[in-house]
């Protein structure tokens, strides 16, 4: 437990001596927080989506659905449908390969 509470303190200050504007914090299904980077948000068939990198390896990229709680507040909800999460990430990719993304 020590070391992940060091390797948390240490994503915050370089978060805080960045200064960085896209690092979102997440809270787990056990309560812990989690940080990442904002890549974007992405409209696939009327459904809103938010893709994030991890910090540790920045080479990881985590998709997750937007949905509404019940008071109307953004939530982030994992796509256990493979189908689904190819499909969101193909589109990523493809984003990514073309000109609107610079």
């Amino acid at each position: 437990m020590r070391t992940i509470r060091k390797e948390r303190k240490e994503i915050m200050n370089n978060v805080n001596d960045n200064d960085n504007d896209n690092i979102v914090e997440l809270i787990d299904e056990n309560g812990d927080s989690v940080f990442f980077e904002y890549l974007m948000t992405l409209t696939y068939k009327e459904q809103d989506y938010i893709i994030l990198a991890t910090l540790e390896d920045n080479e990881s990229v985590v998709i997750l659905r937007v949905e509404q709680d019940d008071e109307g507040y953004d939530m982030y909800v994992g796509i256990e449908d493979k189908e689904e999460l190819d499909e969101i990430f193909k589109v990523y990719t493809e984003i990514l390969n073309s000109d609107l993304y610079d």
